[in-house]
């Protein structure tokens, strides 16, 4: 079972690191649901990570539809993410229909070759998901996982949704990461139900599950002695 860690600063990534987890996503402006990090920040959580760094590309929060001057930055820092030494990227573009743009995707996937690529959770705006799946799977090879809640607010509320997701991806190589409102409590349940091989986890390994708190080891070896 994979476990990735939201990281905002780069004493989360030191912890995360050190305590089990398998993954970090790097974002700030959590408060607004994950910014691109500067580059400094991307260099530096590379340097300090002993496990790989996932970067998120959003240059704003209003929307997953994106202008032509919005997915030029998206390239751009793309690019810088794989310049600094980032693993993989984590993005996600929606056209005004909440369907997957698919242009757009490709243009930002044509920078990304060589990362791997999570499509975030704008997967969890579109009217229907199993065809949203079936275009992110005509990218085999380029599109890793789909980070989703199953299209509900918390996962742990989706669990059909995301065990039919999971048998779906699979026969496409995509990984399901399940993850909103998971913690250590209920990831049993979860995991058990929807077969999903890789977890997301953010405020509820930090002390007081508040992202303005810092990351709790305790809880992320919890976590990894329940999902084995």
């Amino acid at each position: 079972m994979l476990i990735e860690v939201i990281a905002t600063n780069i004493a989360d990534v030191h912890t995360a690191s050190a305590s089990g987890a398998d993954r970090i996503e790097l974002v700030t402006g959590i408060q607004e649901g994950g910014l691109t990090p500067s580059a400094a920040m991307i260099a530096a959580a590379v340097t300090a990570a002993t496990i790989p760094v996932q970067v998120m590309i959003r240059p704003h929060s209003q929307s997953f539809c994106y202008s032509s001057e919005d997915l030029q930055i998206m390239r751009n820092d793309i690019q810088i993410a794989k310049d600094n030494g980032a693993a993989g990227v984590v993005l996600g573009v929606l056209n005004e229909q909440k369907e997957i743009d698919q242009a757009a995707l490709e243009s930002l996937l044509k920078v990304a070759a060589g990362l791997k690529v999570t499509f975030h959770r704008a997967f969890d705006e579109l009217d229907d998901q199993f065809a949203g799946l079936d275009v992110l799977s005509q990218y085999k090879g380029e599109i890793a996982q789909i980070l989703t809640s199953g299209g509900k607010p918390k996962a742990i509320d989706a669990l059909e949704q995301l065990a039919q997701l999971q048998i779906a991806a699979a026969k496409h190589n995509i990984a399901i990461l399940g993850g909103r409102g998971l913690s250590p409590e209920n990831s049993k349940v979860f995991v058990e139900h929807t077969k999903v091989k890789q977890v997301h986890y953010g405020s509820a390994v930090r002390y007081n599950n508040s992202f303005m708190e810092a990351i709790n080891p305790e809880r992320i070896a919890q976590i990894r002695s329940i999902v084995k």
